[in-house]
């Protein structure tokens, strides 16, 4: 009987302890958690991060010593510039010309995650070039974006679609954003005025 009842006892006491000893696992294991995601709210996603103002990137790029775009004459892309199109239900329909464009409004900037795909015109995306997305210019036009804030301009070569954002009027390049100034930002008020010369049709 005395045998029985400390067997109970003993087994009562294992089992609260290994109890004791899960619930300590847990609790360390949160512990070891909460640190990592702490951790990780420090960090800023690859692409995102703000740019200093030196133009001046952490791996030692000069944004400073990349030229703009220089306009030439070029033929419209055969991929490009297709007389309508459609994204998320809505209707695009591509100027015949870029001659004359002038418009105002906001631009935002794409980066990483698109940096090494195909553009519309069939360019492979380089967000370290000059270059821009518009939804309804030809493909290609040249651009003089200004930032109507700062009053830096930059000339860049229009080579893909977008943005598809409602506000938005043009995306720029990560470097063209940089040299513009409004990388950290994100968005910014800008003023776009096609430049010559226009990108002639192809003669079939």
């Amino acid at each position: 009987m005395c045998a029985c009842i400390w067997r109970l006892m003993l087994s009562s006491i294992m089992s609260q302890v290994m109890t004791a000893k899960v619930n300590m696992d847990n609790w360390i294991g949160m512990m070891r958690l909460a640190f990592v995601v702490g951790a990780l709210q420090g960090c800023t996603p690859v692409g995102l991060r703000p740019v200093s103002p030196d133009l001046t990137s952490g791996d030692g790029l000069d944004f400073a010593e990349i030229p703009d775009a220089v306009p030439r004459d070029e033929f419209r892309s055969r991929s490009g510039n297709p007389e309508t199109y459609e994204i998320d239900g809505i209707t695009y329909r591509v100027m015949e010309s870029s001659d004359g464009y002038r418009e105002e409004g906001f631009a935002s900037w794409y980066g990483g995650y698109f940096h090494g795909r195909t553009t519309s015109s069939g360019d492979v995306y380089d967000m370290y070039l000059m270059t821009a997305a518009h939804k309804t210019l030809p493909l290609p036009t040249y651009v003089r974006v200004t930032h109507l804030e700062n009053g830096r301009s930059v000339v860049l070569r229009v080579n893909d679609r977008g943005p598809f954002v409602e506000d938005r009027i043009i995306d720029l390049s990560f470097t063209a954003a940089t040299k513009l100034g409004m990388a950290a930002e994100g968005t910014a008020r800008v003023e776009v005025v096609a430049l010559d010369p226009p990108a002639r049709v192809r003669v079939r």
